[in-house]
């Protein structure tokens, strides 16, 4: 609690301690500034921390049928839950598109079922107008197996690790995904940091295989908009219309997955756009997902897409950290 980091002009910066399911803390986060090829030096140092709003949050929702959802400053997300079973859910990711910095996940929960205002409503904040249905949505994962796309439902359990300033990381089990005759289990850790659009997921999966495909895709909806593919860089972009369930123009949302390691094939299939890879047994293979809107940030296609190929030209080089003491 006596904690401070300040950068080079003194300031204190957030930070998160980050205990991932653990009763320690097993790394401390702090949001850095660099231009390509310079230097910065953060100092940790005893002090009285200043408060800093919480950027992200995320919880399960047992009031709305098991859903889990979660949230930074730019942008939300939800799957769905066991209570959701009788409707058929998928796997795929749902987006509730924001124009706010403010954390808006319990304000929408509460206001559709305590004050029957729906959150398919742009009300000034943003508002769920994206449809998932049985399909992969908004970068969701799933077995390709011999050309074929087995979409898959409900998580079964779902255990948050850690909510805080900085960074919201959650893990979903799915005891019964299926996969060309064969039922699987899978576990997907999902990572959500501060200021970003994108989700870092890890994902394995166990059962009766040794190796298989996975596809990480998009679904394209009935009035298919502007992709963008670069297989090189390993990632794929979509812009669409937005409407809301009345009706009304919401814009452009705007969806990416990104695989950092090399990818197999890119394909459009099943109204999907997918990204393709090998996965081997008890591996952990490790995809980004996320989306954004032109009311928050893009005000074109071409942004999304610029931003899609910046965060994975990011990935490639990262940053060298060094720990003076």
């Amino acid at each position: 609690n006596k904690l401070i980091i300040v950068n080079e002009a003194g300031e204190q910066v957030p930070y998160q301690l980050v205990y991932g399911g653990q009763e320690m803390p097993q790394e401390v986060i702090f949001p850095v500034t660099m231009k390509v090829g310079g230097k910065s030096i953060y100092t940790f140092k005893y002090g009285e921390p200043q408060p800093f709003a919480p950027k992200t949050f995320g919880r399960s929702v047992p009031e709305r049928k098991d859903d889990f959802a979660w949230e930074n400053d730019r942008i939300a997300f939800r799957m769905y839950g066991p209570a959701l079973a009788p409707e058929n859910p998928s796997n795929g990711v749902d987006i509730w598109l924001k124009k706010t910095e403010e954390l808006i996940v319990d304000k929408f929960y509460s206001d559709e079922l305590e004050r029957k205002l729906s959150y398919h409503v742009d009300r000034g904040l943003g508002l769920d107008c994206y449809k998932v249905a049985h399909t992969l949505g908004a970068g969701g994962i799933a077995p390709y197996i011999d050309t074929t796309l087995f979409v898959g439902g409900n998580y079964t359990s779902a255990r948050l690790l850690e909510t805080g300033a900085l960074r919201t990381s959650f893990e979903l089990t799915y005891d019964s995904v299926p996969a060309s005759g064969k039922i699987l289990t899978q576990k997907l850790v999902v990572t959500l940091d501060a200021g970003s659009q994108l989700n870092k997921a890890e994902v394995s999966y166990d059962g009766d295989f040794e190796t298989m495909q996975l596809a990480g895709g998009i679904w394209l909806h009935k009035e298919i908009g502007n992709m963008h593919v670069n297989k090189e860089s390993g990632y794929i972009a979509y812009g669409e219309k937005a409407t809301s369930d009345a009706g009304l123009d919401a814009g452009r949302d705007y969806i990416g997955v990104l695989f950092p390691d090399a990818v197999k094939e890119v394909k459009q299939q099943d109204e999907h756009l997918l990204l393709i890879a090998d996965y081997k047994k008890g591996d952990q293979f490790t995809y980004y997902f996320g989306a954004g809107w032109n009311q928050w940030g893009f005000d074109s296609d071409e942004a999304w897409f610029k931003y899609m190929e910046n965060y994975a030209e990011k990935l490639k080089k990262g940053l060298t950290v060094t720990v003076l003491k």
